[in-house]
């Protein structure tokens, strides 16, 4: 997974999907789906694909998601 790509998470806890597109820090707004490639979120998915799942360490505790799909948008 690299800078720009958007992807689909389904949360594993609660089952809600997340999308949410990897950008640079300039641009993210995470209340819009946009990370920056420098949040934990962003680099626990580095070299993830479809199907992976990731474990996330946020303020609010830990959080495992599951790759659903990978897209890159012109």
């Amino acid at each position: 997974m690299l800078f720009g790509a958007t992807v689909t998470l389904t949360d594993q806890d609660t089952g809600e999907e997340r999308i949410c597109q990897i950008v640079g820090e300039p641009e993210a707004d995470p209340a819009k789906g946009k990370i920056s490639f420098s949040s934990p979120l962003a680099r626990a998915l580095i070299g993830r694909s479809k199907g992976s799942v990731v474990a996330v360490q946020t303020p609010a505790g830990d959080k495992s998601y599951k790759v659903e799909q990978v897209r890159w948008l012109p």
